[in-house]
């Protein structure tokens, strides 16, 4: 991986390293070249190849909670996180748990994401909701009706504290509702975002976002190459509104 901000470039970069400043909330994403997230055959799987799975493998060895969409999961392609002999050694201990955010509850039980993880995998509902997640599953209930996410997202990161100490490192896996959802409410600091050397276009083409309350600055903090993908760090925490309570 070679470094282009800030500079001089550097090259041969340990992604472990480099996104090792983890902050509260970062979203991790993968898109083509003309936005899209998803790739001619409707997956992410297709975008970015060997250099993005490394970031991506990364940025979940260093999570302390990873957040995802149910319509992630309901895809049925999403499985238990796992680590790499070598980022579990430098991680130090076993997989952050995924947190699956849902307010129907439409969900296969059955999915090895419930049954096998080595980490339960978190339900985050409503209080409403709460009584249809089958026993045994870790629920973080937040809100009456709806999920109230900042309550949400202050109750995962004082759970799953890092290493212990302080609050937790929580990385967003999409999808692009979800994302939204975050960047609305003001939640996130970075956006971690990796641009494939592709154009998808078609009826297959996923925007990264869906609508946003207004325009969201963004501060690129840092600028990586590898295998042809941009991987692009933008925070978000100076210049958004002040997280509400």
């Amino acid at each position: 991986m070679l470094r282009l901000l800030p500079g001089p470039a550097t090259a041969d970069v340990d992604p472990y390293e480099a996104y090792g400043d983890a902050p509260g909330l970062r979203i991790g994403m993968v898109m083509s070249a003309d936005g899209s997230v998803t790739d001619a055959e409707g997956w992410t799987d297709g975008l970015g190849g060997a250099a993005d799975f490394r970031v991506f493998r990364t940025l979940r060895a260093l999570a302390d909670v990873i957040l995802v969409g149910a319509g992630t999961v309901r895809t049925g392609r999403l499985g238990p996180a796992r680590l790499r002999s070598d980022l579990r050694a430098r991680r130090g201990r076993p997989p952050a748990p995924i947190a699956v955010v849902s307010r129907s509850l439409d969900l296969d039980w059955t999915l090895p994401l419930f049954t096998e993880a080595e980490t339960p995998t978190i339900i985050v509902t409503s209080e409403h909701a709460r009584a249809r997640v089958p026993s045994g599953i870790p629920v973080v209930a937040a809100g009456g009706q709806d999920i109230d996410l900042p309550s949400a997202i202050r109750r995962l990161g004082e759970e799953h504290p890092h290493g212990g100490q302080g609050r937790g490192r929580l990385l967003c896996e999409g999808g692009p509702a979800l994302a939204t959802a975050l960047i609305r409410a003001s939640l996130v600091d970075e956006l971690c975002l990796n641009i494939a050397p592709a154009l998808v276009a078609g009826a297959r083409h996923t925007r990264l976002l869906g609508d946003l309350d207004a325009e969201v600055p963004l501060e690129p903090s840092a600028l990586y190459l590898d295998e042809g993908v941009l991987f692009v760090r933008y925070r978000l925490g100076a210049a958004a509104p002040p997280r509400k309570a």
